[in-house]
Order: C-alpha cells, then sequence, then structure tokens
C-alpha cells in the first residue's frame, strides 16, 4: 500500500475491536525514548550521551557549537522543533557543581541559542529551565544541561494533552545544520 493510497475504511478502524471514531497518528520512533535507549545504565561519565556527544563529529553528535567549557546540542526528544541543550563538557550534575568559567559560558550560551533561534525560526517566545536530580524530572541527572525551547503561539495544540503526542515539524539533522549555519564564527 503507498501513501497515497487511502486506508480501507471500514477494516482499518475495526482491526484492534470496535470501531471508537478516532484516527492515529502512529510514532514508533518514541518507543526509544519511552524504554530509555540510549539512557546510561549508571551516572559515570562512561555512559553519558552528553559526555559521549563531543568525540562525535558535529553532524552525528547534534553538536550546534563547540565552547571553551560548554557545547549547544540537540534535543534528541525534542518538545518542539529547534529544542536545544547547552552542556558543560565536564560531567557534573548540578548547576551550582561549575566553576566559575563554566558558569558564564553556560549562561553566555544560553543567552546565544536564543538569538539564533529568533534569527533562524522567529519564536514568539521560549522556556528556559534546567532539571536538576531525578526527583526533579531530569532525564540524565548525572549530567547537567539546560533546555532552550522555542515556542510559538499554537504549537501547543491537542495532541500533547490528548494525545501525549507531540507534533515536531523538522527533522533534528535540519535544525542542527539551520542553527549551527547561523551560530556566529569565533573572531
Amino acid at each position: 500500500m503507498s501513501l497515497e493510497e487511502p486506508l480501507p475504511t471500514e477494516d482499518a478502524r475495526t482491526l484492534a475491536g470496535v470501531p471508537d471514531g478516532f484516527n492515529r497518528f502512529w510514532t514508533p520512533y518514541r518507543m526509544a525514548y519511552i524504554h530509555g535507549e540510549g539512557k546510561p545504565s549508571d551516572s559515570s561519565d562512561v555512559e553519558c550521551p552528553f559526555c559521549a556527544a563531543p568525540a562525535k563529529s558535529d553532524e552525528e553528535g547534534l553538536i550546534v557549537y563547540r565552547g571553551q567549557s560548554c557545547f549547544v546540542i540537540m534535543n534528541l526528544f525534542p518538545y518542539n522543533s529547534g529544542h536545544l541543550l547547552v552542556c558543560p563538557y565536564r560531567h557534573v550534575s548540578y548547576y551550582t557543581d561549575l566553576n566559575e568559567e563554566e558558569r558564564i559560558e553556560f549562561g553566555e550560551l544560553t543567552a546565544q541559542a536564543m538569538l539564533v533561534e529568533k534569527e533562524t525560526a522567529q519564536p514568539q517566545g521560549f522556556n528556559i529551565g534546567m532539571n536538576q536530580g531525578e526527583v526533579a524530572g531530569a532525564g540524565i541527572a548525572a549530567h547537567l544541561h539546560q533546555h532552550i525551547v522555542p515556542r510559538w503561539l499554537g504549537d501547543a495544540n491537542f495532541l500533547p494533552i490528548i494525545a501525549r503526542t507531540k507534533a515536531v515539524p523538522e527533522l533534528l539533522e535540519d535544525a542542527r545544520s539551520r542553527l549551527a549555519a547561523a551560530w556566529p564564527k569565533e573572531k
């Protein structure tokens, strides 16, 4: 069956039992996130994806920018198109664990990420934040990371609320390329 062919009407709705009138938006790639695929099995830097990313090429590691003590990377499971993370290279858990140089660059990269997003995607707002500790909701609690999530009026539709699904209209690789190309070059 090709994408152009319509689904059989009654058969498609009754495959799993009684028809319910809902269409399905299948997102099987989200199972990797749900099952914790790629999530470290321990809190060491050996298993940490944020420690492993800088050893890869920018494209393979989804790195947008490399600074002296911190870097900017795409979120592998984004809340929105262009969802970035600022991470220190050093494997630390809490903001208070950063030294002065790291803390300054961490803040500067957060501000620069917002400026690049404004230039390339014209968001109308941002969600910015850190979840520190597993109990606070950090998916990878052992390595500090700050979320920069661009927001647009109407981007929060019924899918996340009703279907617990987020539609992200841009591939990670495309967003990384767009943001990396717009990031100011070192002088």
